[in-house]
Formats: C-alpha cells, sequence, structure tokens
C-alpha cells in the first residue's frame, strides 16, 4: 500500500478515485432528485468537470478566469433519479460592476441546493479564496481535489490533508478526482445520487442543459474568442445572438473600445472567421452564423448592459 493509499484511508470520510460504487440499494428506493452546485475560485475545473459527468459539452471553457458569468444547469437522469448541477462562475475579488454581479451569482447557489461541492485545485495550495468560500457551505458539502492527471502524488497527499485542516468542512467527503480524464469521476457521481432526496423528476430524461439555444450559441461564439484573443481583451468580450431565423443566426460580439474590436477581427478578418468556422461547428448542419462586432464602450461597469445580457 502506498502513502497514497494511507492519506485517504487517515482523511475523514474521504474516497480514493476508484469506480466502487458508494451507496444505498437502488432496488429498494424511491425516486431521487436535487440540485447539486458546483463552486470554487476561477480555473479550479467546475465547468469541465460538469461537461465530464455529462458527457457533453454544456458549460464552455477556457484557461481565462471567469469564463463562466450565469449560473448554467445541466440534467444528470439515472434510472432512479435525477440530479441537476448547477455550474456557477468563480469566486474571486471583483474590479468591476460585472465582477461584483459574478460573485453574486456565484454566492446565491450556495443555498436552496441538496448538496454543494467545492472544487480546488490539486497543483494550488489552500488559499484565502478557498477558505473563505468553504466558510460559506453546509459542514456536509463535498470537497473535490481536481486536476490529479497533472499533479505528483506527493502534492496530491500534500493537498488533501491540507484541505482537511484549513477548509473547516467538519463532515466534509473528499474525492480526488481529474474533471479532463473522467478518473474518479464515477464514485463522485455514485455518492451523489446516493445522497439526494426523495423528490420529482424536475426536467424531460432527454433533456441536458437547461439554457436557451441563443444562449448557448453566444457562449460558443465567446469561448472560440476567449482561445484565441489576446490576454488583455477576454474580459472585454460579451456575445448575445440578436436575431434568430433559423438556419440564420445574427450574433453581436461586444467590446469596450475601437482597439479591441480591432483585435477581435484579426487581420484580413482572420479572427473572427476562425472563431466563427469552430463555433459553427459544433452546430446542427446548416447553420448559417453571422457576427458581428460592436463597441459598447465601458459596458462592464454597466449595471444597464450587463442586466440586457442576462448576467
Amino acid at each position: 500500500m502506498s502513502d497514497y493509499d494511507d492519506i485517504i484511508g487517515s482523511l475523514p470520510k474521504s474516497h480514493d478515485a476508484s469506480e466502487k460504487k458508494i451507496g444505498i440499494d437502488r432496488d429498494d428506493a424511491h425516486f431521487r432528485s436535487g440540485f447539486v452546485s458546483i463552486v470554487g475560485r476561477p480555473n479550479v475545473g467546475k465547468s469541465t468537470l460538469i461537461n465530464q459527468i455529462l458527457g457533453e459539452k454544456v458549460s464552455i471553457t477556457s484557461s481565462t478566469p471567469n469564463t463562466t458569468r450565469t449560473s448554467v444547469r445541466g440534467v444528470y437522469n439515472g434510472a432512479d433519479f435525477q440530479m441537476v448541477f448547477v455550474d456557477t462562475p468563480g469566486i474571486h475579488r471583483p474590479r468591476s460592476a460585472l465582477g461584483t454581479r459574478l460573485n453574486a451569482t456565484a454566492t446565491e447557489a450556495f443555498g436552496d441546493v441538496d448538496i454543494c461541492v467545492l472544487v480546488v485545485d490539486a497543483a494550488s495550495k489552500i488559499g484565502p479564496g478557498d477558505r473563505f468560500i468553504a466558510s460559506q457551505l453546509p459542514k456536509d458539502s463535498v470537497v473535490v481535489i481536481n486536476k490529479i492527471d497533472s499533479t505528483k502524488e506527493n502534492t496530491l497527499i500534500e493537498q488533501l490533508t491540507r484541505a482537511a485542516a484549513e477548509l473547516g468542512i467538519d463532515e466534509a467527503e473528499y474525492f480526488p478526482i481529474s474533471a479532463r480524464t473522467g478518473k474518479g469521476v464515477k464514485g463522485l457521481i455514485n455518492y451523489l445520487s446516493a445522497h439526494l432526496p426523495e423528490g420529482p423528476r424536475y426536467y424531460p430524461t432527454g433533456m441536458v442543459r437547461d439554457v436557451p439555444d441563443a444562449f448557448f450559441v453566444a457562449e460558443l461564439v465567446r469561448e472560440q474568442l476567449l482561445r484565441n484573443a489576446r490576454e488583455e481583451l477576454p474580459h472585454s468580450i460579451a456575445c448575445r445572438v440578436t436575431e434568430w431565423e433559423w438556419p440564420y443566426i445574427r450574433c453581436e460580439i461586444l467590446v469596450e473600445r475601437e482597439s479591441q474590436k480591432a483585435i477581435v477581427v484579426g487581420k484580413g478578418g482572420s479572427v473572427i472567421k476562425a472563431a466563427g468556422t469552430a463555433a459553427r461547428a459544433q452546430l446542427p448542419e446548416g447553420a448559417y452564423l453571422d457576427l458581428i462586432v460592436r463597441v459598447e464602450r465601458d459596458w462592464q461597469k454597466r449595471l444597464d448592459i450587463i442586466e440586457r445580457l442576462g448576467y
């Protein structure tokens, strides 16, 4: 048995990354359902985890902090249960009205859910942000240590130990996982589903995401721009669909300055063309995506624009 196995066994209510089923006997269970909020600092892998659980893209992802700007719901259906996952913006120190709104959106997801899952990065030290979020959560929340695929065993052991000692979630369950590869995720799903309360099916069986199609398309466009834009630009980008007459979709890209507009368009339209092509590839065949860039000066500081964008 390795040191990793020893430390896993010594932590309070901890679980390894195995696929062992945890929970109640499903044959005798009534239907269970509930809401599971996924919370944490920016860039810890919350959206990647939800996409991995659901087996398809529900939330966009990028290396840019605060890629997620609204609470996005993804629906996971089992034979006798339904879990509704709520993806939230990363909690951070806000520098604009938009940042303040994102934090409010995330903290609202702490309450009125059945289970809270705190995601922390296996490779980063437990910091003030992790401790602050943990202090707002129920004592029986779940702690996910993510990115074990890119973390050395000794580092993971240290992170598990620190999490148990510093987060202050006395009755927490711990799950080391990799949201990117899926390692350990099945065990997490089994645990969460076993701890849902009895309840109704909130969404139809075939439904995976609870966001309007127009919102999802706008997010796909923003995701591609985040992956190609310069470092100083991403937070200044917002996207919204302003016209939908299938197969024609018109999507506006908002930036805050004329100089940013030039970056989004790119030389000879190269950046915006690449973003449109990549986003369209994820839509049903035949979709025509018309991208328009518009300057909305200092929109991140204007609550009227923030609300109009649905943030």
